[in-house]
């Protein structure tokens, strides 16, 4: 379950990543509650800064994929990391001297998304030259457990600081600040000789191009994109939900919002600690049945009557969310060729994080003319109606059955393959293979 933590780099950085990601964690939720405050509980503009944080993802990410490709990783998140708490830092002042507004709380939220934009793909693929393929679906797990980790222990300690501060959020930005030390550190003490770099990509004309035309001849690909722009867009919203369900629903304060917030990182650990176990890279099928089930219980989630129920609903719905981000994200990462990692990672996260600037303030909205309940509600519907209708697709002209088992307890998807081979983008895949398996291109 840990073997990728054998490999000495990999450990080092994991330690000082659970450091600096519980403080990105506390700055979140320092964030949202600093956005409410100032604006009066408005549910529009907590979407909107979420929009604006990651609004660059459409404009950069692409790009600092490339940079990835091109150049040392290692140097370019030394770099990046450093800006971002330089950003933090900045935040926490405006805060402690009493002259942020608004607009400061926007322009921020913009330019750590800029930055954001730019690291992400390098972080991600950096991960591969740590650990090499034959580590690398473990590392990922690994990663994505302590994301979730610091998931769950940063928003509590965000709304214990806050609450202990009488509603001040500037410490919990201050811990942010501080704690990017600890990543910089790391990367800066990294046995260079250990590292398994990538050969760089030459500059040359056409490279994102030729990073499209790759996903293009790839439909597992495609699918995968389609699958993580439509939950992330409509389901990975929980900073606007949970926060304006502990508001204006249960009635709840900062401490009791970072307890929510805790109950979803709760599952989110969980569904990450599960999905260590996986080594192969997942099926399609996989990915479908873990974005309904995400859908479904996010839905449901927000049916629930009182505080508590809520809380023990976002534990599943943390937990489903993870388990499909995680088994995703390594769908990507096991399907591509090292030299065209960062871009085709960037392109990725382009489609899970880019929908945000649509989706959030959307979901926002919702929640403040319709309520907070619906809010939540559709963007349920939304995802599981949107992996049912790409099941659909994919299942056109074959038999298809689900079969439930009580022990072990499991449900299976079986798609009967079409008869003969099927050509895909000039590479012939035998109708036996992964099932569903990968959709003919039509033209």
């Amino acid at each position: 379950m840990f073997r990728a933590l054998a490999v000495h780099n990999f450990r080092v950085y994991v330690g000082a990543n659970l450091v600096s990601l519980t403080g990105t964690w506390m700055q979140r939720i320092g964030q949202d509650w600093l956005v409410l405050q100032l604006s009066g509980g408005s549910g529009t503009a907590l979407g909107v800064v979420t929009a604006l944080q990651f609004a660059p993802t459409l404009a950069l990410t692409f790009y600092g994929g490339l940079l990835a490709d091109r150049y040392d990783k290692r140097r370019m998140l030394l770099v990046t990391q450093t800006v971002l708490g330089v950003l933090a830092l900045a935040l926490a002042v405006l805060v402690a001297s009493g002259g942020i507004e608004l607009w400061h709380v926007f322009a921020l939220a913009l330019a750590l998304g800029a930055v954001s934009a730019l690291d992400t793909p390098a972080r991600q693929s950096f991960v591969s030259e740590m650990v090499g393929p034959a580590l690398l679906g473990n590392a990922v797990s690994l990663n994505s457990t302590v994301f979730n980790g610091a998931r769950l222990v940063g928003p509590a300690l965000a709304g214990g600081v806050i609450a202990a501060s009488g509603g001040d959020t500037a410490p919990a930005f201050f811990v942010n600040a501080a704690s990017f030390a600890a990543t910089v550190c790391a990367l800066a003490l990294m046995r260079d000789a250990e590292l398994q770099h990538s050969p760089p990509v030459a500059r040359a004309r056409g490279q994102l191009r030729a990073a499209l035309a790759y996903t293009r001849a790839h439909p597992d690909l495609q699918l995968a994109m389609v699958l993580a722009f439509v939950v992330g867009t409509f389901g990975f919203n929980s900073q606007i939900t949970v926060a304006l369900m502990a508001r204006e629903v249960f009635g709840l304060g900062a401490g009791a919002f970072g307890l929510l917030s805790t109950a979803f990182a709760v599952g989110s650990l969980s569904g990450a600690l599960v999905s260590t176990r996986r080594d192969s890279r997942p099926q399609q099928r996989f990915l479908l049945l873990a974005a309904m089930a995400f859908g479904a219980v996010t839905a449901v989630s927000g049916l629930m009557p009182t505080e508590w129920a809520y809380a023990v609903l976002l534990v599943p719905c943390g937990a489903a969310g993870l388990v499909f981000s995680v088994a995703c994200n390594s769908f990507v990462q096991l399907g591509v060729e090292p030299q065209m990692r960062g871009r085709i990672l960037a392109l990725y996260f382009m489609c899970f994080m880019g929908g945000t600037p649509v989706g959030a303030p959307l979901v926002g909205w919702v929640s403040q003319h319709l309520g907070a309940r619906w809010g939540l509600v559709s963007s349920g519907l939304v995802v599981l109606l949107a992996a049912v209708a790409v099941g659909a697709v994919l299942a056109r002209g074959r038999h298809v059955r689900v079969e439930a088992h009580v022990a072990p307890p499991s449900v299976r998807l079986h798609v009967d393959p079409l008869p003969g081979p099927v050509a895909v983008a000039g590479v012939v895949e035998e109708a036996a293979a992964e099932v569903p398996g990968t959709p003919v291109a039509r033209r």
